[in-house]
C-alpha cells in the first residue's frame, strides 16, 4: 500500500477505529471480536470479485460504496465492524486490493489493542516473536505452511492444530490470518513482522539483531539500552545466530544497518584497498 491516497484512507480510518473502541464501554473484548470480524471481512472481500469491486470503486460515489457494506453487514457482525467497514468502503482507496489490505490493517490492530487494554500486548509480542523462530528453525513446517499445494484453510488449521490453547487467542487469530494471506513472504518472516506491528503498539522500536554468538543477558541489556539512546525510543531485540559474521552483530532498525561484524569490518577493509 504505497499510494497517498490510500495512506490518508488507512490513517483516517486507523484514528477512527481507535476512537471508537477507546470509547466502547469494555474496549478489550469489543477489540478481539471486532478485530476478528475486520479479518473475516477482508478475507470476503478479497475472494468475491463483485463485492470488491463495489466497495473500493473510486469511481462509485462514497455514500453508495458505504450503503452496499451497510446492507451486506448488517445484521452479520457487531455494529462497530459494520461501521469501520462502511467508513472504510467510503474513503478514497488507489485500488480495490488496498482496500482488502486496509481491512486486514485494521483488523490487526483492533486486536492488538484489544490485547494492550488487556495489558497482554508483552505476551502476544514475545509470543509472536517465539512463534516465528519456531517456523523458521523447521524448514517442513514452514514449506507447509506456504505449500501451494494446500487450500488456505488447510494451512491455517495446520499451524491453529499446533498453537491452539497454548498461546494468547490474540496471538493465534493474529498468526494464523496472517500466514493465510501473505503468500508473498515467508511464514516466519510473516509472523516476525506481525511481533513488529505489537512492539510498534506497544510503543517500542524493533531492533533485529543477528550475532555470531549467543549474546549474554548482560550483553542484551547493554545493547537494548544503546540502541534506546540512539532512537530515543524503548527498543525490543530480536535476535538471530549467524556464525557467518565471525564475531560482532549486525543490527537493523527500520531502514538503517549498523554492521560491527568482523566480517562486515574485513568487507569494509577489502572495499578500501581496491
Amino acid at each position: 500500500m504505497h499510494a497517498a491516497s490510500s495512506r490518508e484512507a488507512l490513517e483516517g480510518a486507523r484514528v477512527e477505529l481507535e476512537a471508537a473502541l477507546r470509547g466502547s464501554d469494555a474496549p478489550a473484548t469489543t477489540g478481539v471480536t471486532v478485530g476478528t470480524e475486520l479479518l473475516s471481512v477482508s478475507a470476503t472481500v478479497s475472494d468475491d470479485r463483485a463485492l470488491r469491486t463495489a466497495l473500493g470503486d473510486s469511481a462509485t460515489a462514497p455514500d453508495l460504496r458505504a450503503g452496499i457494506a451497510e446492507r451486506v453487514l448488517t445484521g452479520k457482525v457487531h455494529d462497530l465492524t459494520r461501521q469501520t467497514v462502511a467508513s472504510a468502503a467510503a474513503r478514497h482507496w488507489s485500488t480495490d486490493a488496498d482496500l482488502v489490505a486496509g481491512l486486514a490493517s485494521l483488523g490487526r490492530e483492533a486486536l492488538l489493542l484489544s490485547a494492550k487494554d488487556s495489558g497482554e500486548l508483552d505476551t502476544v509480542e514475545d509470543e509472536l516473536f517465539r512463534l516465528s523462530r519456531v517456523v523458521k528453525d523447521n524448514t517442513e513446517l514452514e514449506q507447509a505452511l506456504c505449500d501451494p499445494a494446500r487450500s488456505a484453510s488447510d494451512r491455517a488449521g495446520l499451524l491453529a492444530s499446533l498453537i491452539a490453547g497454548k498461546v494468547n487467542p490474540v496471538t493465534e487469530r493474529l498468526a494464523v490470518q496472517a500466514i493465510t494471506t501473505d503468500t508473498d513472504n515467508a511464514p516466519g518472516d510473516v509472523i516476525d513482522s506481525l511481533s513488529g506491528l505489537a512492539a510498534a503498539a506497544n510503543g517500542r522500536k524493533v531492533a533485529y539483531v543477528s550475532s555470531a554468538t549467543e549474546l549474554s543477558a548482560q550483553q542484551r541489556t547493554e545493547l537494548a539500552g544503546k540502541l534506546s539512546a540512539i532512537y530515543d525510543s524503548p527498543v525490543t531485540l530480536h535476535i538471530d545466530i549467524d556464525s557467518e559474521l565471525l564475531g560482532g552483530v549486525v543490527v537493523r532498525v527500520g531502514d538503517e544497518r549498523i554492521d560491527g561484524s568482523i566480517a562486515g569490518r574485513l568487507a569494509a577493509l577489502r572495499r578500501s584497498l581496491r
